[in-house]
């Protein structure tokens, strides 16, 4: 029986694998720092396999700084560390699919590896501008959670993050390090049509650009950079006023993954739907010639072709409605461009015009291309980000709120065409991104889930938030969601009814296991069972339901039940997905209650067995009873 590691990927482990799949022979072995055999790269020899294309000396393309590669190995490095859910501060908490992380977004990325492996479909980040007055996420981990907390300062009287002035002598590097490690750990959560979007403005906006065509090769991915007029008054400078940010789209390049924009009516181009020209009469294409329904200035439907014997007039009236028919000015009967087969696919796309002799019937093109300059007054930060933050959550006070009708188009240009969408945005501050997807599903009736995290930055004592009574920016951006979603659900009682609004709320924390789980190459099983649990005394069955869901790469937002057998608590996940017991001496009969649900997978702890050979006979039940199912121990 398998026992779990309790630990996040290792990105360096996989990515050796990945090499030893096209280069067998260029996988060796060594041992590593506690003496324990390991699989390593023999570069000499994969330098020789690749001699045509190995790079000699430093003449190289290449977009570099202090702490690159520090960074590299940081990003590929497992962690001992897990979510601990949050009952009683979600919303909703058994039915909601949305997720909302508070930690550092580096170590949530790593730990969501496995669960959302390729399953997202748009990231839409904000991280800080690096104007010299932001804070900085830390980016040193080797230290624990505690010297961590008190050296990045976010628990300090001050409760800030690490300072990155000007005068800081890597200032540019510390930010690019910072935003480096956690894009190549997000991209591989992104879908293979998945959005990458990045909010900047001109302090790293060239240095982001580059950073993001090595992450994203150019090769694969299309960058484009929107201009976005936030503050049309300006913000002032010695020379310039600067009233504009950038949104970095990155995208697959083979795919169409951009969804059209809706045109304003005062920008269309409208052009008769009735044919002019040669080929245009009816007898041209008889299934083209058919009535246009308008009532009330609207078209309302098609009727059927008409039969050859039957003439009509331009306009007809039948009762209250209006039959239009595609003749021209000079009683020829012509023919819609369209057949009657088709014609309602592009109903959004025709008006009705009133003419002296009743109606015509006009074609508009409503969508098009995205633009890289969005400057739509909702666009404004001030009004529709930080009013809207003040509105909804009163003392709140948030520094710079994005508009939330800036990202609600990004949204919108990334998922229109996916209504079941996994949005990510893991600088989520105030929470837009979140109001933003539950405001776009309640008007397209769709299912988008959204996984927020933020750091629980704490509220500065002198703070207006503070006196509020928010300890930190995650009580702001939760208390925003929340109220978002009540507002939007009082305005739209009755298309919101089934509306996911809620939240599942997690806690970035330690390791559920005790450091005595890590050292159990000194010890064997038996002894250590004997001598100390391996679960920490505060962790409960659902930090380590969660903690498994993780390593084993199920998502954190299906449902699960939880049932008492014979005195012990079992949980199953999402129907069978996994089945969990924790309890200390499971009887043989818990045991084979379990085996016969025929789980996908199933975990329980080692001192849920009195032996080994009691851990032995566990196997063979499941073996006969369940011999798809995948047991493991923690």
């Amino acid at each position: 029986m398998d026992k779990m590691r309790m630990e996040s990927v290792d990105m360096t482990a996989q990515n050796i694998e990945k090499i030893g799949a096209l280069f067998p022979n260029c996988i060796t072995e060594t041992v590593d720092e506690n003496g324990k055999a390991k699989k390593a790269i023999n570069f000499e020899l994969l330098k020789q396999m690749l001699s045509g294309d190995v790079i000699e000396g430093n003449e190289a393309y290449e977009f570099t700084w202090v702490g690159k590669k520090a960074a590299i190995v940081e990003a590929n490095k497992p962690i001992r560390k897990t979510l601990r859910p949050c009952k009683e501060k979600s919303v909703d908490w058994d039915n909601t699919q949305n997720i909302y992380i508070e930690g550092d977004n580096f170590e949530v990325l790593k730990l969501l590896q496995e669960s959302y492996l390729g399953a997202v479909k748009l990231i839409y980040i904000d991280p800080p501008y690096n104007t010299g007055r932001n804070l900085l996420y830390r980016n040193d981990f080797h230290i624990d959670t505690d010297d961590y907390l008190d050296s990045s300062g976010y628990t300090s009287e001050e409760g800030k993050l690490v300072a990155n002035p000007r005068t800081y002598g890597r200032f540019h590097s510390a930010w690019l390090s910072m935003i480096y490690q956690r894009l190549l750990v997000a991209r591989n959560l992104l879908a293979r049509d998945g959005v990458l979007v990045v909010a900047i403005d001109e302090n790293e906006q060239s240095a982001l650009e580059l950073v993001l065509r090595e992450v994203f090769c150019e090769d694969s991915y299309d960058h484009v950079c929107v201009t976005v007029v936030h503050n049309p008054r300006g913000v002032q400078g010695k020379n310039f006023s600067y009233t504009h940010e950038y949104a970095i789209f990155v995208f697959p390049r083979d795919l169409k993954v951009i969804a059209d924009r809706k045109i304003d009516e005062e920008d269309v181009d409208w052009s008769p739907l009735r044919n002019w020209g040669s080929e245009s009469e009816r007898t041209d294409a008889k299934n083209c010639f058919y009535p246009v329904i308008v009532k009330d200035g609207k078209i309302v439907g098609f009727g059927d072709v008409s039969p050859d014997d039957y003439h009509p007039q331009q306009t007809e009236r039948v009762g209250d409605e209006f039959y239009v028919y595609p003749i021209d000015r000079n009683g020829i009967e012509r023919k819609w461009r369209y057949a009657r087969q088709t014609v309602d696919s592009i109903k959004n796309m025709l008006r009705a015009k009133k003419i002296s002799t009743g109606y015509d019937i006009e074609l508009g093109k409503t969508f098009g291309l995205q633009k890289t300059v969005w400057t739509d007054k909702r666009y404004d930060a001030n009004v529709y980000g930080t009013k809207i933050v003040a509105d909804l959550v009163p003392g709140g006070g948030f520094s710079f709120p994005k508009s939330l009708w800036t990202v609600y188009d990004a949204v919108v240009a990334a998922t229109a065409n996916d209504k079941d969408a996994i949005v990510l945005d893991f600088f989520s501050g105030s929470g837009t991104t979140a109001h933003a997807v539950m405001q776009l599903n309640s008007e397209d009736d769709g299912n988008r889930k959204f996984i927020m995290v933020q750091l629980p930055e704490e509220c500065e004592e002198k703070s207006e938030a503070y006196k509020s009574g928010f300890k930190n920016i995650c009580e702001i951006g939760e208390a925003r969601i929340k109220r978002a979603g009540e507002k939007i659900k009082e305005e739209n009682p009755l298309t919101t009814d089934t509306l996911d609004t809620g939240f599942r709320v997690f806690k970035l924390d330690e390791t559920n296991m005790t450091d005595v789980y890590y050292a159990a190459g000194d010890y064997t099983q038996d002894l250590l069972s004997m001598l100390e649990s391996n679960v920490k005394a505060d962790r409960t069955d659902l930090d380590l339901l969660f903690g498994c869901l993780l390593e084993w790469g199920l998502p954190l937002s299906l449902p699960y039940t939880s049932e008492t057998i014979e005195g012990c608590t079992v949980h199953t996940y999402n129907d069978g997905d996994l089945i969990a017991c924790f309890d200390d001496n499971i009887p043989d009969s818990v045991i084979k209650t379990i085996a016969k649900k025929q789980p996908l997978r199933a975990v329980f702890r080692d001192s849920s067995f009195a032996n080994s050979p009691s851990k032995i006979n566990v196997g063979e039940v499941f073996k006969l009873l369940a011999p798809d199912t995948r047991v493991k121990v923690i």
